[in-house]
């Protein structure tokens, strides 16, 4: 730790108002330190996570962090704010605000240490002496571990420290105590995850509870001792991404919740796991793994639900092809910036390649990007089966894939391949084994006899019927024109706009990816009205906040001059703090410009070969300018409804957010 944190990364009299202002001034202190090489870049990075989860936690913290490659260093920057900071905490401002930067590399042992850190901010003894510190580098050494916060709190002026809430233990211990194993996992891996893990221990031990705590972070992953498994009377996930090997909890009853409920609420969590254990409840995981992707939310009792099991396997299966999309599309698209079109016809470049010939270049990325798109489908459907099934499910998934383009029922193919293999493995682990069995079943059994009956049922049974689907799907596309396009249009452009990046976002983003792996001129116009659809929302506030920003509150000020950047670059998430703090006003106001965008695009005959990229791709795209003022239209009615929608309050966003709003104490 101590090459993590000096004096000079303390600022115990943080002036700042905004969260974002917190993190540029703890970040500056990191540029001078020569810690981070790009500030705005840092920022950048910072903002992307800061988007994807409010990094605020009761009891007045907050901890901005990212993985970012403006980083030379692990580093680690503490500021206290003397008025608070939103950070997104359910209970108020933090006043404690860590600054947590990994570089893109960073590796275990830097990240164990900055896990560890995490783990000590539930501890109160350990905040109130922060709270306390009145010196820079005696802050330094509290965090370093060098001091002990017990010391810190006894020599400061009693009422300079923070009241510490204690926990009833109980008196009685049973012979037997309850025991459970728990999963904790973010999609950074750095804070939440060990965070969640030791608010969950603290929890256990005021209740004289028993807990194994296993955490899926960037700092490695030790798997719980199959002894301890088999023991423990339940399981608690706590995670925002995909728990792994799932299929060890077997005959359990399960809590399912996001990280962030780990942290805040432990102690409901734990008498959740112990009702449904002395109700004998055990969860859907009971003879396999749990049919859910992971993700943060509800508790498992509202995810069991078909229809939220269903939309997890795809979004499982989208998140992971997501990767080859970008990557594939965008050769693909450059190649035909540099070649033409006519370049996808080159010979094979293993054969004909000039160094100095663009022509070779761009067929050398044309084919390149080719190779990524071939494992779209094959990718979807392996990742729905991993998502309901885990391992096993991957290999007859793969190959479902792989069939579904062999016979041409491409997309389509995909999803119905991928849920045919997460189901059939599902169902052969439900059959009782000798023991003997056991080990090679995962790894040979499951696998081989999944393969056959998948194989079989895409060759012989549904592939043909999903194939003519399929073909009549693409001839529709291509047949689209007048108002039917304009039709979809409008629909693509409010599943768009509606959640932001959710599901129904993903679904229509998959869609249109969908018919990249073949490109028609149909495909090719929706892959355009969706990217299209989908810059509107955070260009829209963005728009909305510059001309009206009185409307808004400063936070939201802030967040307005980032949403530019993000608009621009399809970020749809940019909009999410908007939505969040206002959703009736603003996702109807999205949802509209949406579909106007989406509906001129279609009208327009806008293409788009390109996946993703936002403006950086519009020399890509068929109708440029008129591509730029349907997203200019779009943005305008989204923007002005927005203004007119706040200006029916009757108060300022300050003024409403004034009373009552808490204040965090520090220590003077």
């Amino acid at each position: 730790m101590s090459e993590l944190i000096t004096a000079e990364l303390v600022d115990l009299d943080l002036s700042a108002e905004t969260k974002n202002d917190a993190a540029r001034s703890l970040a500056e202190r990191m540029v001078a330190a020569g810690r981070v090489t790009d500030l705005d870049g840092f920022l950048a990075d910072v903002a992307a996570r800061e988007a994807q989860m409010p990094t605020g936690l009761d009891g007045g913290i907050g901890i901005p962090h990212c993985r970012s490659e403006h980083v030379a260093v692990p580093t680690l920057a503490f500021g206290r704010s003397g008025r608070g900071i939103d950070f997104g905490a359910a209970d108020g401002p933090a006043d404690l605000i860590f600054l947590i930067a990994a570089p893109a590399g960073a590796d275990d042992a830097h990240l164990t240490i900055l896990s560890g850190l995490a783990r000590r901010l539930t501890d109160p003894e350990f905040t109130a002496a922060l709270r306390a510190e009145r010196d820079s580098a005696g802050a330094a050494a509290l965090i370093r571990g060098e001091r002990d916060p017990a010391s810190v709190v006894s020599d400061a002026a009693p009422s300079a420290v923070p009241d510490v809430p204690s926990s009833d233990v109980s008196d009685a211990t049973p012979d037997e105590p309850f025991r459970i194993v728990a999963v904790t996992s973010c999609p950074t891996g750095i804070a939440h995850t060990y965070m969640a893990a030791e608010a969950l221990e603290g929890a256990a031990r005021s209740e004289g509870v028993e807990i194994s705590v296993e955490t899926q972070g960037s700092a490695g992953f030790d798997r719980l001792d199959p002894a301890v498994i088999a023991s423990a009377d339940a399981v608690i996930w706590a995670h925002d991404v995909e728990v792994r090997e799932k299929a060890r909890f077997a005959g359990k009853p399960v809590v399912d919740v996001g990280v962030k409920a780990g942290i805040s609420r432990p102690g409901e969590l734990i008498a959740e796991a112990r009702g449904k254990a002395e109700r004998g409840e055990i969860t859907a995981l009971a003879e396999g793994p749990a049919p859910d992707g992971g993700g943060g939310g509800a508790a498992g009792g509202d995810r069991t639900h078909l229809g939220v099991r269903l939309r997890t396997y795809l979004m499982s299966g989208v998140s992971y092809m997501v990767p080859f999309v970008a990557a594939g599309g965008l050769l693909i698209a450059l190649s035909f910036a540099i070649g033409g079109y006519e370049i996808a016809g080159a010979k094979s470049v293993a054969d004909h390649f000039v160094w100095g010939e663009a022509d070779s270049w761009a067929a050398l990325l044309n084919q390149i990007g080719s190779a990524a798109f071939g494992f779209l489908v094959p990718v979807l459907a392996g990742y729905i089966a991993y998502g309901m099934a885990d391992r096993p499910a991957l290999v007859p998934g793969f190959v479902g894939g792989a069939i579904a383009l062999t016979i041409d029922a491409g997309f389509l193919g995909g999803l119905v391949a991928g849920l045919l293999a997460g189901a059939v493995v599902m169902a052969i682990q439900r059959v009782k084994v000798h023991p003997t069995l056991r080990g090679i079943m995962p790894v040979l059994v499951i696998p081989l006899l999944a393969s056959i009956v998948v194989g079989f049922l895409m060759f012989v049974v549904v592939g043909k019927p999903i194939a003519s689907l399929q073909n009549a799907l693409t001839d529709w596309l291509n047949g689209l024109s007048g108002s039917n396009a304009v039709i979809l249009g409008v629909v693509l452009g409010l599943m768009m706009c509606f959640d932001m990046g959710g599901p129904l976002n993903k679904v229509a983003y998959a869609f249109a990816v969908g018919g990249l792996a073949d490109p028609t001129p149909g495909s090719l116009k929706v892959m355009a009205a969706v990217m299209a659809a989908g810059m509107v929302p955070p260009l829209a506030l963005a728009l909305a906040t510059t001309v009206r920003g009185r409307l808004f509150t400063h936070t939201e000020r802030e967040n307005g001059r980032a949403a530019w950047v993000l608009g621009a670059s399809f970020i749809t998430e940019g909009a999410i703090p908007f939505a969040a703090a206002d959703p009736l006003r603003v996702i109807p106001s999205v949802m509209a410009g949406g579909a106007v965008t989406g509906a001129l695009s279609m009208a327009f005959g806008c293409t788009l070969r390109a996946p993703h990229g936002g403006i950086f791709v519009v020399p890509l795209i068929g109708e440029p300018f008129l591509y730029l003022l349907a997203i200019a239209v779009g943005t305008a009615v989204s923007a002005a409804l927005v203004v007119v929608l706040k200006g029916t309050r009757r108060t300022s966003p300050e003024a409403a957010a004034a009373p009552g709003k808490p204040k965090a104490s520090v220590a003077a």
